[in-house]
């Protein structure tokens, strides 16, 4: 058991080598404390003798929670060998985590985001210190639990560091192939004669297919059978990427290359998340070192990245979930209109519902104080209806089923069946977005229902006080005649006005005869919420998913069979049948996956969307016909209150017109005095008029509060 003066280890208990050490997981004698130990090989000592310090150097200057630190430097063996003692990462490294079955497809958006803070964190403090790393890639990022269950990611092997500022260069090439520059690609690993010499942003390059790997669970650049088998179109893909570009493969041997721009759909990323990313890997994965970002501009894009909230919102049109990432001091305005962008609906169109009720959002209100929204808790966006919902996009996973080869071999099969497993947990993964889509859809649609039959409930209340505002003013007008007529006889007044109070009144019995028809639209209302309870009641029974993470369970420990028969040489006879019978087993559940996925999940999926579109149509009817009552009801109020000025004007010139016949009268004579009664019945008439008006206008301030508490206005 090799040891030094503190510490000791097994050698089976290694955690991995490169080109010139090993790293073994070792405890403090006295402790017991677990550690990380690395071991040089003989290959390390004919190097340099300043490039055999340079890594005791590099790691005694930094000290970051995103760097894995250094506890001691001691000796082993005979002679005396340089170890040094470290930090010990139990989770394994970022590699390892790739590598399980569960992240083939890349890992989670929040596992993701985490990777990212941490590799910039970590090589912000390399830039502070004037080191380039000149090695990162997976197998170099370990992963650590922290005391809340969060990962924290380090940067580790500072074999190939070095200082070096942002305007100096070096000439000597180190780091593992697929992540190097392609400059340093064509002399390390093509062996070409160059006189070129490279700079810091070699890292960020190795960065970009680190970022692009974890976020795919696949390389970036892809020749035909692989990158080491196929090393000269590797580095042609590498060195001739098109700006804009962030991936390049070839599909069949001596093919062209396919290039690409975007995040694949299998990614398993948001859309908003993304976005981002698409906008940064194109300018780090850039070959020209005079085109590429500097390390400045790199972390000044990823900190505007990182430090954005998310909202969750579900649009109903679309059928889609969306995760709007923003900064926090931003406005409801800019939010408004990102999701524009992400769902086509304008921002005057946008309506939200927010745990059953409608959501009112201020445009100038900050993003900081919506309230907070999680994947299981969104926002519910409505807004115009669209061609049809969109629904998840996805690519079927039956193409990603690969084939297990009727012959034996442990490491092909080992690769083939993790191949499968990842895409039984890619499959379960579209199950569940598709699952929460139906959910969302129905619960979404439960709410405007209930939103759309309290709306009719108002419209008629509205009605009812409208139809009571107008009964109210046929009876004034009523008497407003018989009181006019009675003046007529009596003063020469122009019955033009009475006329224009009549076309008013009849101007009102028009609008409202055009809104006579029911606005009872609760029975069809009550017909879309009796069958949304019912699909919500068979998804609460539904049994597919559970019939699925049956399948997946079965299917992780025979891959776990597999995992460990890899490292054999041979197998016996028995453990060969045995093998065989596994190959088989994991064949049918994959195949049973894949049954139920297709024939229930997306079909019942399919159905959803078809039902959804039919229930919005409606829903969009009912709304337009409730919004054309309400206006009728609106311009009913609104012609109601002209008619009531209208017959205030008219009192008001029968008053005038009485005082004036009276003041032109000279004190009575006897000639005079046969006008008097007369004069004297108009004037008792004329304040009957303004007594009835008073109680006139009593009830129509009356109805008026009625519809303004309705909302009529």
């Amino acid at each position: 058991m090799p040891s030094t003066p503190s510490y000791l280890w097994e050698l089976e208990d290694i955690l991995g080598q490169g080109a010139t050490a090993k790293v073994y997981k070792a405890r403090n004698k006295k402790s017991g404390e677990e550690v990380a130990v690395k071991v040089f090989n003989n290959a390390s000592y004919l190097r340099p003798f300043e490039v055999q310090m340079r890594e005791f150097e590099m790691l005694g200057k930094l000290n970051h929670i995103n760097i894995v630190k250094l506890f001691a430097v001691e000796e082993t063996g005979s002679p005396k060998q340089k170890v040094l003692i470290m930090e010990y990462c139990a989770s394994g490294s970022l590699l390892s985590v790739l590598e399980e079955p569960e992240n083939g497809f890349g890992l989670s958006e929040s596992e993701y985001l985490i990777v990212v803070q941490c590799v910039v964190a970590g090589m912000n403090h390399l830039r502070e210190n004037g080191i380039v790393h000149r090695d990162i890639k997976p197998g170099n990022i370990m992963r650590l639990i922290g005391k809340y269950g969060r990962s924290i990611y380090k940067l580790t092997d500072f074999g190939a560091a070095r200082q070096l500022q942002d305007d100096e260069t070096f000439v000597s090439v180190y780091g593992t192939e697929e992540y190097l520059h392609p400059h340093i690609y064509e002399r390390a690993v093509l062996k070409k004669p160059q006189q070129k010499v490279y700079g810091v942003t070699v890292d960020l390059w190795s960065i970009g297919v680190t970022f692009y790997h974890a976020a795919c669970g696949s390389l970036p650049f892809m020749p035909y059978g692989g990158p080491r088998n196929n090393k000269e179109i590797m580095h042609k893909i590498t060195a001739e990427k098109p700006p804009g570009t962030i991936a390049g493969v070839q599909q069949k041997e001596n093919g062209p290359i396919e290039w690409i721009c975007e995040l694949p759909v299998t990614c398993r990323l948001s859309e908003g998340l993304k976005a981002q990313l698409e906008a940064i890997l194109p300018n780090i994965l850039e070959a020209d070192q005079e085109k590429c970002w500097g390390f400045d501009q790199f972390f000044a894009e990823t900190k505007n990245m990182l430090e954005r909230m998310v909202i969750h919102v579900f649009s109903l049109p679309q059928a889609r979930m969306h995760k709007i990432y923003i900064h926090h001091y931003n406005s409801v305005a800019i939010f408004t209109e990102i999701v524009a962008k992400q769902t086509g609906v304008a921002p005057e169109r946008q309506t939200y519902f927010y745990e059953g009720h409608l959501y009112t959002i201020r445009p100038t209100l900050q993003v900081l104080h919506l309230s907070k929204t999680t994947e299981q808790y969104p926002f519910i966006l409505i807004g115009c209806e669209s061609e049809g919902p969109m629904g998840v996009t996805y690519k079927d996973p039956a193409f990603g089923f690969p084939r297990l080869l009727p012959s034996v071999d442990v490491s092909v099969d080992f690769s083939i069946a993790k191949n499968v497993v990842s895409a039984v947990y890619q499959t379960l993964r579209v199950t569940q977005l598709l699952l929460t889509c139906q959910e969302f859809l129905l619960r979404g649609s439960y709410w405007i229902i209930q939103n759309l039959k309290a709306e009719c409930h108002r419209i008629v209340e509205k009605k009812s006080a409208v139809m009571s505002h107008y009964n109210c003013m046929c009876n004034t007008e009523s008497r407003n005649t018989r009181l006019y007529n009675a003046a007529y006889k009596d003063f020469a007044i122009d019955k033009q006005d009475q006329g224009g109070c009549r076309k008013k009144l009849q101007l009102i019995r028009n609008t409202l005869s055009s809104c006579s028809h029911s606005l009872d639209k609760e029975s069809m209302l009550q017909f879309s919420l009796l069958e949304v309870k019912k699909d919500q009641d068979h998804m609460r029974v539904d049994t597919s998913m559970d019939r699925m993470k049956h399948c997946l369970q079965k299917t992780q420990l025979i891959f776990q069979q597999f995992k460990k028969r890899r490292h054999l040489s041979r197998l016996s006879y028995n453990e060969e049948q045995i093998h065989k019978l596994d190959k088989i087993n994991l064949v049918n559940l994959a195949k049973k996956v894949l049954t139920i996925f297709e024939e229930e999940i997306v079909q019942k999926y399919q159905a959803a969307l078809s039902g959804h579109s039919s229930r919005m149509r409606t829903i969009t009817e009912i709304q337009t016909h409730l919004g054309l009552m309400n206006g009728y009801l609106v311009a009913c109020v609104k012609d109601l209150h002209s008619y009531e000025e209208s017959v205030n004007n008219t009192v008001d010139k029968l008053a005038q017109r009485m005082q004036q016949t009276c003041l032109v009268q000279p004190n009575h004579s006897p000639a005079s005095s046969y006008h008097v009664p007369a004069e004297q019945a108009l004037t008792v008439r004329m304040h009957k008029l303004q007594d009835q008006m008073k109680s006139v206008s009593y009830e129509l301030e009356k109805n008026n509060s009625i519809i303004e508490r309705l909302n009529v206005s």
